[in-house]
């Protein structure tokens, strides 16, 4: 089992920045890959980033340029700094990873007014 807790969500104006940690615990050393998927309402879930156990990293191309996710193993914890942020990243950031399954976080609100 794989717990992930995140943090760091808020209000921001446009153009500002966020950073995300989704702290991670349990059976982790099996983690494929992991992280960050987004909802914002009336939307379907959508992927905007994540990092695999090699260290190889994938972005929306919506987010590309403007976020960067990154590991820091000793903290077993992942993170997304979000830059330049526009009213349309408005969502709840949803921490996700993946061993056999997939195990998802509580998930955290991120609001960019204009």
């Amino acid at each position: 089992q794989v717990q992930l807790v995140e943090s760091g969500g808020g209000l921001v104006q446009a153009g500002g920045s966020l950073r995300l940690s989704c702290a991670v615990s349990g059976s982790s050393f099996r983690i494929n890959a992991i992280g960050w998927h987004r909802q914002a309402p009336g939307k379907q879930r959508e992927l905007v980033a994540f990092i695999t156990s090699d260290g190889s990293t994938n972005y929306a191309d919506s987010v590309k340029g403007r976020f960067t996710i990154s590991r820091d193993n000793a903290k077993n914890t992942v993170l997304l700094q979000m830059n330049s942020l526009k009213p349309n990243d408005t969502a709840v950031y949803f921490c996700y990873a993946v061993d056999l399954r997939a195990y998802w976080g509580q998930g955290t609100q991120v609001t960019v007014s204009s």
